[in-house]
C-alpha cells in the first residue's frame, strides 16, 4: 500500500482527499499545517507528500524548501489555487516535483500521487550525517570544514550510505548503485571502502563506515559503535 502524508489546512477538501485515496488503496495521514506536517515526516516515513501551499504556521514552500535542505528526497506535489507560470516556477524552486491546481479532478490526483510514489525526488541538493555533508550538485563532501578528497565513485558509494541513515547495505545494492549492470570484481569495492573509511577517519568524522557481517556495509555515530 502507498503511504501518503497530506499537508492542507481546508479540512472539507482534506477530508474528501484522505477519502478519495482510501478508496484507492492508498494510506494517507493529515496535517492541517506545515508545522505538524514536519513533525510527521520526521516521525514517519512516507513514499510522497502533498502539500498545500497557502497555510498556517509555516506555508507549503517553506516546508519542501525545509525537506530539500535537510536531504529528504521524498517526492513532493504542490496543490494550489496559484495557476500562473511564476507561482509555478516559485514551486518547483522550492523542491516540488510536480504542481496540480484546484480545482482538480480526484483521478488526476490518484494519477499523479501513484507516479510520484515509485520514484525519489531528484531535487535535493543536500545530504547530511553527523558532521558529514554532501553537495549533490558540486559532488562534494566536506566534514565540518574540512574537505574529503573522494572520486566519483567513493562519492557515490558515500551517498548511498548516507540516504541509507545507517541502516545496513549490500554489497550487490552498492555494487548496483554505482556501476549498474557493468560491475568489476568485488576487490574494487574493497579498495573505494578502504579510501573512504581513510577520509572519514583523518577528517575526524563523527560517522564511522562499519562492514556488517555477511550483509554489507552501514554508517554509523562513532558513540554508538563504541557504546
Amino acid at each position: 500500500m502507498i503511504n501518503v502524508l497530506l499537508v492542507e489546512d481546508d479540512i472539507d477538501l482534506a477530508t474528501t482527499i484522505v477519502d478519495y485515496l482510501d478508496i484507492e488503496d492508498i494510506s494517507c495521514d493529515h496535517a492541517s499545517n506545515g508545522v505538524m506536517g514536519l513533525n510527521l515526516i520526521e516521525n514517519n516515513q512516507y513514499q510522497m507528500i502533498i502539500l498545500d501551499i497557502n497555510m498556517p504556521k509555516m506555508d507549503g514552500l517553506t516546508l519542501c524548501k525545509k525537506l530539500r535542505e535537510q536531504g529528504k528526497n521524498t517526492p513532493v506535489l504542490m496543490l494550489t489555487a496559484r495557476d500562473s507560470l511564476d507561482n509555478k516556477l516559485e514551486g518547483f524552486a522550492a523542491g516540488s516535483d510536480d504542481y496540480l491546481v484546484k480545482p482538480f479532478a480526484m483521478k488526476e490526483l490518484v494519477a499523479r500521487v501513484q507516479v510520484l510514489a515509485k520514484r525519489k525526488s531528484g531535487e535535493v541538493k543536500r545530504l547530511a550525517f553527523a558532521n558529514l555533508t554532501l553537495n549533490l550538485t558540486a559532488h562534494t563532501a566536506t566534514v565540518a570544514a574540512h574537505s574529503l578528497k573522494l572520486s566519483p565513485i567513493t562519492f557515490k558509494l558515500l551517498e548511498v550510505l548516507v540516504r541509507e541513515q545507517q541502516k545496513p547495505v549490500t554489497r550487490q545494492v552498492i555494487m548496483q548503485a554505482i556501476w549498474g549492470d557493468d560491475q568489476p570484481d568485488s576487490n574494487s569495492l574493497k579498495v573505494h571502502i578502504h579510501h573512504l573509511r581513510k577520509q572519514l577517519e583523518q577528517a575526524h568524522c563523527q560517522a564511522v563506515l562499519e562492514t556488517i557481517p555477511s550483509v554489507g556495509f552501514a554508517l554509523k555515530l562513532k558513540n554508538e559503535t563504541q557504546a
